[in-house]
């Protein structure tokens, strides 16, 4: 890729992604600069051959794709500094969740290339679930641009802003959903006699493994749960407790209550 990339704020997501753009082959070290108000941060992203920088506006100058990898609440500020300097071979990423890109477009300027991305933790292990949407001058050629560079942390679907909200209560919050669920799955191991070690390893090497065969077989999960439960057996005992207890209901509840709350905080920083 001829594009250089910048990171205003090089906090641990910007760093997964810059390490996995690196590693990955999309661009090289010396494509990419970062600046923080934290110095070790800098330093952190010194460490693997990028180039750290002094300032934000020398992020801006020195890039084509700039990352806002900042607290929501020093966006617009951020935005606002760097205004000037900005271009239309800019194109301006912002991963800060709730920061609409009415917000982005109002501190960024008119005519300003805006995509919003909705990662999540996962991008750390370079396996994210993660949506955007586009505005300003923002076209196909930055949503290609945007694609590539996540699906070398993992896996970028385009929406329209008004889902994000939804993403956000099943991609950004479900690894806590899915963390609360491997605990429970050892908690359940270690009640019927396994060593607590033994109990996380397996429950997590499930759920990693469950996971990977929806994706790669494309069928429908409900099928493969019948492929396990087997007539009167052990399996279909253990889903009849999941079914009594409410666990699916639960799942679609928290999805549901999350998207609100994050529908709430948009409003809020809008």
């Amino acid at each position: 890729m001829d594009k250089r990339i910048g990171f205003i704020g090089a906090g641990q997501m910007a760093e997964a992604l810059a390490r996995a753009f690196i590693a990955q082959g999309v661009c090289r070290a010396e494509q990419i600069f970062a600046t923080d108000v934290v110095g070790e941060r800098k330093e952190v992203f010194r460490s693997f051959n990028t180039k750290p920088v002094d300032s934000n506006t020398e992020v801006v100058k020195s890039a084509d794709a700039i990352f806002i990898a900042v607290k929501p609440q020093y966006v617009s500020v951020v935005l606002r500094e760097v205004r000037p300097h900005l271009e239309d071979r800019h194109t301006v990423v912002s991963i800060a969740a709730g920061v609409t890109l009415q917000s982005l477009k109002d501190a960024a300027g008119e005519g300003v290339r805006l995509v919003r991305v909705m990662p999540n933790t996962p991008c750390l292990v370079g396996e994210t679930a993660a949506a955007m949407c586009l505005g300003g001058k923002a076209d196909d050629s930055d949503a290609d641009l945007v694609r590539r560079l996540f699906e070398a942390v993992g896996k970028i679907y385009r929406v329209d802003e008004k889902l994000l909200s939804a993403v956000t209560g099943l991609s950004g919050s479900g690894p806590a959903y899915v963390f609360v669920m491997i605990e429970a799955l050892a908690d359940g191991g270690v009640r019927a006699g396994l060593p607590r070690d033994i109990a996380q390893q397996l429950a997590a090497q499930t759920v990693l493994g469950s996971a990977k065969m929806v994706l790669e077989t494309g069928k429908h999960p409900g099928a493969l749960k019948d492929m396990v439960t087997s007539p009167a057996g052990t399996t279909i005992a253990g889903v009849h407790e999941l079914e009594k207890a409410g666990v699916r209901a639960a799942f679609i509840n928290a999805v549901y209550s999350a998207t609100q709350r994050a529908d709430e905080l948009a409003k809020l920083g809008a």
